[in-house]
């Protein structure tokens, strides 16, 4: 399987400040901890290892074998969960939705980047261990985001009415969906793994929750991966003292309003992902999930007759953490606090609002970890390889935006020359003579001479564009040939690992699939990753 990589900032799919981070460019220094380079971890394991406690190991590993009770799980992640118990033990983590049947196929790029990083750091540093974890976004609310998946072509969608955490949703209603699934994937070998797969995970459990868990489970089990659901009691008590720092001192709020102002000054092409409340929590129980603010000298939970004095709050924070759930921008707390984690691999924009985050930390005194954008992946067969060679198409033209891959290829493969940029500056040369002409003799015609300048350009241009169509009309077939390529490979005119499902590429490459990931994926690389199969 050859692979192949480019710099991320040749694919045009990535902001401005991830490729500035990946530069590490001195203005972003202050937003972010440890670069991520193998020899920066040891100080990371030296800075965790003095800020994690051996009671939140303990608590952390009885929940994690409270959780993997219902489950079939592996001897790898079995003995993962143990070694957390240790003091030399470390995690790396990835978080994720709990998208319907894993949702996009980046899905699996996260965990595959962070099982693959921890096995580096294992052989790096071999007097430690390293556990990769799946920390399952349990506790979020938006049921429109994770309720479809896409499948060649189609919307393959969970209709069902909802509320509270998503974790809780009741699988029952996804019998229909199943159907539907069932169908699409037709019949064969492979399809029938991946209807047992949706069969099992979805309709022989209660919960949303447990249905992911299982289903990340069956698909990494081998790697020793180990899916943690955060939304339990006792993580949240090890949380109870950052839970009454929020709502009575609003540090997060403060520490991110005042981090978001520095980014938004530094440029304008650092875009703010997420905005701090004053109080970050949300009050939850069944089917309810709404915010906690305070109002005339009183918290209160929005949309609810639930109040509370100081006194009051402090006492069902202590009695009842499980109640109270971080938003976007207490999470990332939560997780260092009960992880013994060194690093936190996501998405370019999962980074970029970890950017904003540093300060909050810093406030509450926890580690920073070290943050590693996720391996991105095209995935393709050997038959399409065979096809972009043949249509002399390299991996850097495969990733231009529509129109500019066309007029590219149809300017390299036509017999004339469609490219009248030596003649318009040929153009301008010539009016640099006309604008002297003028200065000397009547400055009034400086005007006239830039007005005709400008439309002897346009008309150049105008002719070169007609051109252009005239020769993509003549080679029609070839410019078909190479757009229905591109579309295979970049779905909705957008990354393939953000819109195809693993389902998809499952029915091609069946089980071969995750272990060729596996094998080729390298989360230091720092580039896009190319893989034929």
């Amino acid at each position: 399987m050859p692979t192949d990589c480019i710099p991320f900032k040749d694919t045009g799919y990535f902001s401005k400040i991830i490729i500035d981070y990946l530069n590490q460019k001195t203005e972003l220094q202050s937003f972010y901890g440890r670069f991520p380079v193998l020899e920066n971890f040891k100080a990371q394991i030296q800075d965790k290892q003095n800020n994690y406690s051996s009671k939140n190991r303990s608590v952390l590993v009885k929940v994690l074998q409270e959780q993997y009770k219902s489950l079939e799980a592996s001897q790898a992640t079995l003995s993962n969960i143990n070694l957390i118990g240790k003091d030399t033990t470390f995690t790396v983590t990835t978080g994720h939705q709990l998208n319907l049947f894993t949702g996009p196929l980046y899905f699996l790029h996260k965990i595959v980047s962070t099982i693959n990083l921890t096995k580096q750091l294992q052989d790096t540093y071999p007097n430690y261990n390293f556990v990769p974890v799946y920390w399952m976004a349990s506790e979020d609310h938006d049921f429109e985001e994770i309720n479809y998946f896409n499948f060649r072509g189609k919307k393959i969608q969970w209709n069902k009415q909802v509320s509270g955490i998503v974790g809780d949703i009741e699988t029952e209603s996804l019998k229909d969906v199943f159907e539907i699934v069932s169908k699409e994937l037709g019949v064969g070998k492979h399809a029938n793994q991946l209807k047992e797969l949706f069969e099992n995970a979805y309709l022989k459990h209660q919960t949303l929750a447990e249905a992911t868990q299982y289903l990340a489970n069956e698909l990494f089990k081998d790697y020793g991966l180990v899916v943690l659901d955060p939304n339990h009691k006792a993580l949240k008590e090890l949380f109870v003292p950052y839970l009454e720092k929020e709502v009575l001192e609003q540090v997060s709020f403060k520490a991110v309003q005042d981090t978001n102002q520095h980014i938004s000054h530094l440029s304008s092409d650092y875009k703010i992902q997420v905005n701090p409340r004053e109080i970050n929590l949300f009050y939850i129980s069944k089917n309810l999930r709404e915010r906690i603010v305070f109002e005339d000298e009183r918290y209160k939970v929005l949309n609810t007759k639930v109040s509370w004095s100081k006194a009051e709050i402090l006492k069902e924070i202590n009695q009842f953490p499980e109640r109270f759930s971080p938003n976007v921008i207490l999470r990332p707390l939560y997780q260092e606090v009960i992880l013994p984690n060194l690093c936190y691999i996501g998405g370019g924009g999962e980074l970029a609002y970890w950017f904003q985050l540093k300060s909050n930390f810093e406030a509450n005194q926890v580690p920073f970890p070290i943050l590693l954008l996720r391996n991105s992946v095209l995935i393709q067969t050997e038959q399409q390889a065979k096809k972009l060679k043949k249509l002399n198409i390299t991996n850097k033209d495969i990733f231009l935006k529509r129109d500019a891959f066309i007029n590219k290829k149809v300017r390299q493969i036509s017999n004339i020359d469609i490219d009248f940029s030596e003649q318009i500056n040929h153009l301008k040369k010539q009016f640099k003579d006309l604008y002297a002409l003028a200065e000397q003799t009547d400055k009034s015609f400086i005007g006239a001479v830039a007005a005709q300048e400008k439309k002897q350009i346009n008309g150049l241009q105008h002719l070169e564009k007609r051109l252009l169509t005239a020769q993509k009309r003549k080679l029609k077939d070839q410019v078909e040939r190479m757009t229905d390529l591109q579309n295979q490979l970049f779905p909705y005119g957008s990354l393939q690992e953000r819109n195809t499902n693993f389902s998809e590429l499952y029915l091609e490459f069946g089980q071969q699939l995750i272990p060729e990931l596996i094998k080729h994926l390298e989360p230091l690389r720092g580039e896009f990753t190319i893989i034929t199969i």
